[in-house]
C-alpha cells in the first residue's frame, strides 16, 4: 500500500469517527447549536446575562444549556463539513485511477469528471464552514433579547 492510498484511509477513518462522536454527543445532549441560539437577558440593575439554547429533533423545542456545552456542539457541527469534505476527496482520491479508467469513451473524460467533483465538494465544505462559523461568531456577539422569537 502506498502512502497516498494510508493517507486517504486514515482521513476516511477520522472522518468517520468524528461522525460517529458528533452523533453521540448529539444524541446525549439532545440537540445542536446550529439549531439553537444565544439569547441576552437584561436585569433591572442593567447587567447582562447570556443564556444558551439548542434544539433537537426529539424535543422539538430549544432548551437551556451552559455556554460550554453551546460552544462544544458549534464547534463540533463546524467540524463535520471540514472532515466530511475531507473524506469525500479521499474517497475521490482512491478512486480515481478507477473512475479514469471506465471514463475514457464518455462525453466527459475522467480526469475532466474528478476534477469538476473536487471542486465541488471542496466549494460546499468551504461555503458550509463559513457559514456556520458566522452563525456561531454571530450569536456570540449579537445574542438576541430573550424572549423574543
Amino acid at each position: 500500500m502506498d502512502r497516498r492510498t494510508k493517507i486517504c484511509i486514515w482521513i476516511i477513518i477520522l472522518g468517520l469517527v468524528n461522525f460517529l462522536i458528533f452523533t453521540m454527543a448529539y444524541m446525549i445532549i439532545g440537540g445542536d447549536a446550529m439549531k439553537g441560539d444565544v439569547r441576552v437577558e437584561i436585569t433591572d440593575q442593567g447587567q447582562r446575562i447570556l443564556h444558551y439554547f439548542l434544539v433537537g429533533e426529539g424535543r422539538g423545542r430549544r432548551f437551556e444549556v451552559s455556554r460550554g456545552v453551546w460552544i462544544y456542539s458549534a464547534i463540533h457541527s463546524i467540524s463535520l463539513w471540514i472532515t466530511m469534505g475531507a473524506v469525500m476527496l479521499s474517497m475521490l482520491t482512491l478512486a480515481k485511477d478507477r473512475i479514469v479508467a471506465s471514463m475514457r469513451t464518455s462525453i466527459i473524460r475522467g480526469r475532466t469528471f474528478i476534477t469538476i467533483l473536487a471542486t465541488l465538494v471542496t466549494l460546499i465544505s468551504v461555503v458550509f464552514t463559513i457559514w456556520f462559523v458566522a452563525y456561531m461568531i454571530r450569536q456570540l456577539v449579537h445574542p438576541a433579547p430573550l424572549g423574543v422569537s
